[in-house]
Order: C-alpha cells, then structure tokens, then sequence
C-alpha cells in the first residue's frame, strides 16, 4: 500500500510540523463531534450539481462530524485518540455514496495507494478538507504513517546488523528496534498502553487499535527526546517512505538538492 502526503513541507520545519500539528482531543472536540447527514447530502449533491468528485469528497470530509460509527456490522473509526483524522477510513465509508461517479481506477488508487488524480494539488486538498481536518490529518500523517515507516527502517538497521554477523532473523529485532526508538521493548510499551487505553492485557485489538498505538508511540517519541533527535528520527521515517516510493513526498531540501 502507498501513501500520498497531500502537504507540503518547509525545508528543516519537520519538528516544528509535528509539535505543531500535535493537538489535544480537546482541541478536536469540536471537529467530530455528532453526526454526518449533512456531509452525506453534500456529498451527493455536488457530484450531481457536476462538482468534480475529489472536491466534493473532501468538502464531504469537511463537514464529517462522528469520530467513530457502525455501519453494515463494520466499526469505522475516523479520529485515531480524539486527534488524528484517518482520511483513508472515511474516503472508504463516504465512496460508496458516489460509486457511479467515481472510475474504477480512481477508487482503486485513492482507497490502496492514497492517491487523488494528479490535478489535484496540495493547497486545494488543504483548501477543500478545510483547517481543522486537515491539522488532523497532519497528526495522523506524521503520528501514523511516518511512525510506522520508523519503526520499520530501525528494525531494518537491526536486520542489517545481525545479517553481518551471520545471525538469522529473530523476533527480538523489532523489541531491539522499539528499544532504539522508544527506550523500551515493544512488549513493554504495548502493556502501558493497554493500561493508559484500558484495553485488558489479552484482548485482541483491531486495527483501529494499533493505529491508536502507533499515534500513542508518537507522542512518546517527541516527549521522549531532545527536538534535535525528533527531527532527524522523523525525517528518517520520510526518507524511509520515499526510498519503499510508497510517497513521493514531501521532498526534503537535501532529497532536492540531491
């Protein structure tokens, strides 16, 4: 699966993007809030007033207001820890509504690769999701995505390392990874989450959930370490997405320059 960043960034600004986009669910009280009727009709009636339908799905997004919902036996939760918009989860719930409008290979590409047709331009995604969605949508880019893509390019530096010793692969990379990010064992910091999200120490968790755990660790991170080191582990996280070209962008100054 890739992933479109749909923000541009400021060269040297990605500490200041993550403690900026950094809001609290109070913060976000008001963006979901109750429920999406209006931004269903909206929906439907740009689409047939002639509307394109990236602008009227984002305009949609613009006036969602229910964090979480079920619908057909299926929990579709939207803000990932009252904070960060999963946009992707709502593009899945609000599509069906417009299916005849959208092409096939549109569908496809938005819901698996996260990509809007290529007319479609950072500022009009911004302009069109509106301010508060897309701060959100921020928290969930740098929270979730690029977390994840950290997580993975330290278990990948672990891996490289015992390849060069000889050794096989082994379950305690990825504890030796989060020990490296976080200064715990992925074990360790799933069971203090548990605790703070007060999920019971067995309990299966859903996707929703391991989302909600990758944003927690994300927070952690930033806590954790001077803003010198939040930077450069979270541009690493970028690079990482860029080099798997699950993301092209945004660009750093010295990918540019490069």
């Amino acid at each position: 699966m890739t992933w479109q960043s749909w923000h541009n960034d400021l060269p040297g600004s990605v500490t200041a993007d993550v403690e900026a986009t950094g809001h609290s669910a109070e913060d976000n009280a008001g963006v979901l809030a109750a429920t999406a009727p209006d931004a269903v009709l909206h929906l439907r009636a740009a689409v047939r007033s002639g509307a394109a339908w990236p602008r009227a799905l984002l305009e949609a997004m613009a006036l969602w207001t229910s964090p979480e919902e079920t619908r057909q036996d299926r929990t579709f939760r939207y803000l990932i820890a009252g904070e960060a918009l999963d946009w992707l989860t709502l593009a899945e719930r609000l599509c069906p509504e417009i299916e005849d409008f959208i092409p096939p290979a549109d569908l496809e590409r938005l819901l698996f690769e996260g990509r809007l047709p290529d007319d479609v331009t950072p500022e009009e995604f911004k302009d069109w999701i509106g301010g508060n969605k897309h701060r959100a949508y921020l928290n969930y880019w740098y929270g979730v995505i690029v977390e994840e893509a950290l997580q993975q390019s330290a278990e990948d530096d672990v891996r490289k390392r015992e390849k060069a010793r000889c050794y096989p692969d082994h379950e305690e990379m990825v504890e030796e990874a989060f020990t490296h990010i976080y200064g715990k064992t992925r074990a360790e910091l799933l069971q203090n989450y548990r605790k703070e999200a007060g999920i019971p120490e067995y309990a299966p968790l859903s996707l929703a959930d391991c989302k909600e755990f990758t944003y927690w660790l994300s927070k952690l991170r930033f806590n954790l370490w001077d803003p010198a080191r939040v930077a450069s582990d979270t541009r690493k996280g970028i690079r990482y997405l860029n080099w798997l070209e699950q993301v092209p962008g945004p660009l750093l100054e010295e990918d540019m320059e490069g």
